[in-house]
């Protein structure tokens, strides 16, 4: 048993553990607490079996899980209403000038026809400051065997730095052991050592923030510590020098002079916006908003390639896993059953289940005379699908191929062992 859950979670961590999570992933305590029921409910009535040994078990069951969850979230994302139409008419913030400046709407109301958008021109870039450091021949020693010193600040803190030369140090060695002492310190500084084609190499100290607030004249000053050696040590190293200043973006917004100690900055806690490059000169960017029909494309597509996925998550096993094909199935019978009203509007199931969108047709029904009663389908299809999907998230097991060992008696057993809550309980804080 302790096998199966290390290569679970192993599997789940590593293939799963690096996406990013939505609020629509997160749950109440009261939620999570309903979770853990079904799941106590499902092993409860659910046969004794034995599961194959085998890693594709394991890779089937947990992609099973968040291929389920994933289409779940999709339609929680579009459907925060039980009229579907409501919820597609949401809008995005989008610029004129994707390559200069991005946009993205972070208000905490819905968009309205009453918003307006607005206009930027960008002046300049936010920047870090950067002490770059000489060049010196690689293979070489330049510095004498001894102890040194030398001191960072900032406009907030002071620190001390301490090393060693050895005799068999050379430029580069000394170089990379520095910048691991600064980089790993954690004040928000990078240090990499810079070689060139000629054997040459140099210390690169970069910060990580950008702009400088008022007042302040750096981000980080390195000056020599209280022995003579030392100072001589940072005018051979040369990292005291500053190359390029750390600088504010500036830019208008409406006209009107701005600045920003980054290049990422919200306006009005509405719209957040990222600074990519410099305007051409009296050319700004538009920040408006995505039409309706946009908006609705690209949810209605997202909802498309969600369930899709599940599907080919069913193919892509059932060389090995004869139960995938009731996956499916199941999942399949959502969109049969409205294959005439879904491809009407422009989302049509081909023979083997998989759904393609037709932009105009969808396009077409959107903007009809009545497009709440062309894609009234899609509040039927969605409830539809979550329900099979909540099915497949919550017990991924039922689709595994397994050996049936014996059936208990229905209303005349107890909690069995949780052989389905390795995959669906991931991550689920049982103490809740």
């Amino acid at each position: 048993m302790m096998a199966a859950i290390d290569n679970a979670y192993t599997y789940y961590l590593t293939t799963y553990g690096n996406q990013a999570s939505t609020r629509y992933g997160a749950h109440k305590k009261s939620e999570l607490r309903d979770i853990y029921q079904k799941i106590v409910k499902v092993n409860k009535e659910a046969p004794l079996y034995k599961l194959k040994s085998s890693d594709e078990v394991v890779r089937f069951a947990i992609d099973i899980k968040e291929g389920a969850q994933h289409v779940r979230n999709v339609i929680a994302s579009i459907s925060g209403s039980d009229d579907i139409m409501k919820a597609l008419q949401k809008k995005t913030a989008v610029s004129s000038q994707e390559d200069v400046v991005k946009a993205r709407y972070v208000g905490h109301n819905e968009v309205t026809e009453d918003m307006e958008g607005f206009d930027i021109e960008v002046q300049t870039l936010a920047k870090p400051q950067v002490n770059m450091g000489n060049f010196l021949k690689s293979s070489q020693r330049d510095l004498p065997v001894d102890n040194y010193s030398f001191d960072l600040s900032t406009p907030y803190s002071g620190y001390e730095f301490q090393f060693s030369v050895n005799p068999e140090d050379t430029n580069y060695s000394i170089q990379n052991k520095l910048a691991g002492l600064i980089s790993n310190a954690g004040i928000g500084l990078v240090a990499t050592v810079t070689e060139d084609e000629g054997g040459l190499s140099a210390l690169r100290i970069e910060s990580l923030y950008t702009g400088l607030r008022e007042g302040e004249d750096f981000i980080f000053r390195i000056q020599a510590g209280g022995s003579t050696n030392s100072a001589g040590a940072l005018d051979i190293l040369g990292i005291e020098e500053v190359s390029q200043e750390a600088q504010n973006s500036t830019f208008l917004l409406n006209g009107n002079a701005h600045a920003s100690y980054s290049n990422i900055f919200s306006i009005n806690d509405t719209f957040e916006l990222q600074l990519l490059d410099v305007s051409p000169k009296d050319e700004p960017a538009v920040i408006s908003f995505k039409p309706n029909t946009q908006a609705v494309l690209e949810n209605i597509q997202g909802l498309a390639d969600a369930y899709n996925s599940v599907l080919s998550t069913a193919e892509k096993y059932s060389d090995t896993q004869n139960q995938s094909q009731k996956l499916k199935f199941q999942l399949g019978r959502a969109a049969e059953h409205y294959r005439d009203a879904l491809s009407a509007i422009g989302l049509t199931p081909d023979e083997g289940g998989f759904l393609s969108v037709d932009s105009n047709v969808l396009t077409e029904s959107i903007e009809s005379e009545h497009p709440s009663q062309k894609l009234s389908v899609l509040n039927d299809f969605k409830k539809a699908l979550d329900e099979r999907a909540s099915v497949a998230a919550l017990d991924p097991i039922a689709y595994v191929d397994k050996v049936i060992v014996a059936y208990k008696n229905p209303g005349q057993n107890f909690i069995s062992p949780y052989a389905s809550s390795l995959y669906s309980g991931m991550l689920l804080d049982w103490r809740c």
